[in-house]
């Protein structure tokens, strides 16, 4: 097939793990009989050092037709004063926003060469297979937001229509697999939170009755998130809950440089990229963990291409190297082997291909 993926390193490690990510697809592409056209663009913060905006027009207009997104990370201290009026953080939202991805999906599941990566007992993390369907557009981070001398507000705002579309998201992945769904919220306390556990009832109740519901407190799922990751399957929320659990739940699989996401909407373009951060602290030191790029170009493969063989074949490819120990030194620890570089995990997955 032909496919046209626009690709934003970003800042920091972003550029270096996503090259390894341009690698497996063209491998791939080769292997396989594709035409991938990969066009690299600048956005985040070092297209702030370019052209004084982190999402450019040209890098907005080029990801619009694309058929998907790979993106890096984005971020570091030179963007990230106080005072600073334009931010890395305003291009991902913005293009976010403009591509209308409002489903995040975060799996985590825990390798088992890696359960002494966790902090946590291996007999907690045996068997974690979960995913999180975080909203992505809305809430606190879109609302309104003020900056007075002696305050600042921001707004967080819900409606029915985002709500009832990220949970039906989340409802279908989980017929998918357990048909077990908990949504998160804080109902106790925030207005938001109430409306989006009422709408969640209805649309579970009336369409989705094969699906077990579990409300949940959002301070409760953080706590069993380490107490009993193993009962979750599919976990649906609003955007900063999302944001803030999903790190926690990395810390499951042993290090933020392991996981992918996909952000999704309506159409079959997505925005693709690991979790993790820039990591400006190691940059350029050639030791940042590829592995959470690479599966998620594989989430690409699968959700933007239609491309599940090839998405099968790099993710087989990605567990079959952490078995063999090539692992990096976030995780590492894990295992009797020594850490090995970027190019060396990305190496061993590409030698698996």
């Amino acid at each position: 097939m032909k496919a046209h993926i626009a690709v934003l390193p970003g800042d920091g490690i972003g550029p270096e793990v996503t090259a390894e990510a341009v690698r497996a697809l063209r491998a791939l592409e080769k292997r396989h009989g594709h035409t991938f056209t990969l066009t690299e663009l600048p956005f985040g913060g070092a297209a702030i050092d370019l052209t004084g905006n982190p999402l450019p027009e040209p890098t907005l207009e080029t990801c619009l037709r694309a058929d998907a997104v790979l993106l890096g990370a984005i971020g570091g201290p030179k963007w990230s004063a106080p005072e600073a009026k334009v931010r890395p953080e305003q291009g991902l939202l913005g293009l976010r926003r403009a591509l209308g991805v409002y489903a995040n999906l975060r799996p985590v599941k825990v390798h088992p060469a890696l359960l002494g990566a966790s902090s946590l007992k291996s007999e907690v993390l045996q068997g974690v297979d979960l995913i999180f369907v975080r909203e992505l557009t809305g809430g606190i981070y879109f609302g309104e937001k003020r900056r007075e001398a002696d305050s600042a507000t921001d707004v967080c705002t819900y409606t029915v229509a985002e709500i009832e579309r990220i949970v039906r998201c989340a409802a279908r992945l989980a017929q998918q697999r357990r048909r077990k769904l908990v949504s998160i919220d804080k109902s106790n306390v925030l207005e938001t939170s109430r409306l989006w556990r009422q709408v969640t009832s209805r649309v579970m109740r009336e369409e989705f009755p094969d699906v077990s519901l579990e409300h949940m407190l959002v301070d409760a799922a953080a706590m069993h998130l380490i107490r009993r990751p193993r009962d979750f399957d599919v976990l649906v929320t609003e955007n900063m809950f999302g944001d803030i659990l999903t790190d926690e739940a990395s810390m499951l699989a042993g290090s933020l440089g392991l996981l992918p996401s996909a952000s999704l909407g309506e159409g079959t373009r997505g925005l693709y990229e690991p979790i993790h951060g820039s990591a400006p602290d190691i940059a350029g030191r050639g030791i940042a963990n590829p592995y959470g790029t690479l599966l998620s170009a594989a989430l690409l493969l699968r959700h933007s291409l239609g491309l599940t063989a090839e998405a099968d074949a790099l993710e087989a490819a990605v567990s079959a190297a952490i078995s063999a120990g090539a692992l990096t030194p976030d995780v590492a620890g894990a295992a009797a082997a020594g850490a090995v570089s970027t190019r060396e995990a990305a190496e061993a997955v590409l030698a698996r291909l």
